[in-house]
C-alpha cells in the first residue's frame, strides 16, 4: 500500500512538474513573458558597449525622397531596418540647423536604425527657416513618413520623436509644443529666441555645448531645460570641448545618450534606464549632467 501511495504522490508531482505555467521563475518560459509586457522593445538587452556601438544589431537600408514629392519640407533621407520580424518601430525625424543641409546630420540616421528605429534626416524648405518653421517641417516629415512613404508600413504611428541642431534644435521645442502626443525630443545645441517651454509634456533630453559661442548654453539650452515642467521626464547634457557645431559629426556621446533617451521615451524601453539613472557624472566627454530620476515616475 505504501509502495501503491508513493507511486501515485510520484506521478502528481509529475503531473504538476508538466503543467503549463508551473515553471519556476527565471526559467525561459517566464522571462519569455516578462519581455512580452513590453512589445515596444527592438532588439537585443544593451550593454555600454552597445550603445557607443558605431551600429547595433539591425542591417540598415535607405531611401531618398524628392523635394519635389513632399509638401512642407525640403525631402530627405529615411534609414530603416531591414528586418520586418519584429513588427514596426518607432520613428524620428531629425533636422538640420541655420544654413545647413540634412548631411550635417546624416550620421545619426543608420546609427540610430541600426538600433531599431526608422530615422527620417530632413533638408528644410530654405537653408535660412527659422525655429518655428522648422517645427512645423519636422511635423509634416513625420506625418509624410507615417502616412505617404515607402516605408509606412515599418513605422509605428503612436511611437515618434523629433530631433535637430541649432535651429533645428529650437525647431525641435516648437514641434513638441506644437504636437503633445510625441513620445521624445532631443535639441542638440538648440537656438531659439524662445527661451521658456512649461507648455512642453513630451519628454525632452536637452544637449548643449560649453564651447558653444552661437547659442551658448547660459542663454539658450540651460534656460530651455530649466523652464520645462518639473514634473516632466527631462535631462540636460552639456558636452565637455564641444562647440556649436559638435553635433555635425559622428560623436559618441551625444549617439548613447540621445539612444536611450529614444529608447526610453520611444519604446518604453526601460532596459535602458540603467544609463540614464542615476544620472551620469561629469567625465572627459561630459561637463554636466542634470535630469529627473527614476524615470517615468
Amino acid at each position: 500500500m505504501t509502495r501503491h501511495l508513493g507511486a501515485a504522490m510520484a506521478a502528481a508531482c509529475l503531473t504538476l512538474l508538466l503543467a503549463p505555467g508551473a515553471q519556476a521563475a527565471g526559467s525561459a518560459p517566464a522571462s519569455a513573458a516578462a519581455a512580452a509586457d513590453n512589445p515596444y522593445e527592438r532588439g537585443p538587452a544593451p550593454t555600454q558597449s552597445s550603445i557607443e556601438a558605431l551600429r547595433g544589431s539591425y542591417g540598415v537600408g535607405e531611401t531618398s525622397v524628392s523635394s519635389l514629392a513632399v509638401s512642407g519640407f525640403g525631402g530627405g533621407t529615411i534609414y530603416y531596418p531591414t528586418s520586418t520580424s519584429d513588427g514596426t518601430f518607432g520613428a524620428v525625424v531629425i533636422s538640420p540647423g541655420f544654413t545647413a543641409y540634412q548631411s550635417s546630420i546624416a550620421w545619426l540616421g543608420p546609427r540610430l536604425a541600426s538600433q531599431g528605429f526608422v530615422v527620417f534626416t530632413i533638408d528644410t524648405l530654405t537653408t535660412l527657416d527659422q525655429p518655428d518653421s522648422r517645427g512645423r517641417q519636422l511635423l509634416a516629415a513625420l506625418d509624410y513618413l507615417t502616412q505617404r512613404s515607402s516605408v509606412r508600413g515599418r513605422v509605428d504611428a503612436s511611437r515618434l520623436g523629433v530631433m535637430g541642431h541649432s535651429m533645428g534644435g529650437g525647431g525641435t521645442l516648437e514641434a513638441a509644443k506644437s504636437r503633445p502626443s510625441l513620445k521624445a525630443a532631443v535639441p542638440l545645441t538648440g537656438w531659439n529666441t524662445d527661451k521658456t517651454w512649461p507648455e512642453i509634456t513630451t519628454p525632452t533630453l536637452v544637449i548643449g555645448a560649453d564651447g558653444d559661442t552661437i547659442a551658448p548654453v547660459a542663454t539658450h539650452s540651460e534656460p530651455f531645460y530649466e523652464s520645462l515642467p518639473g514634473s516632466l521626464d527631462k535631462a540636460y547634457l552639456e558636452l565637455n570641448g564641444a562647440t556649436h557645431f559638435t553635433p555635425n559629426s559622428s560623436n559618441t556621446t551625444i549617439a548613447k545618450y540621445s539612444l536611450s533617451w529614444l529608447k526610453r521615451f520611444i519604446d518604453d524601453d526601460t532596459r535602458y534606464d540603467q544609463f540614464l539613472c542615476p544620472l551620469p557624472r561629469p567625465s572627459l566627454t561630459i561637463d554636466e549632467y542634470r535630469g529627473t530620476c527614476p524615470l517615468g515616475s
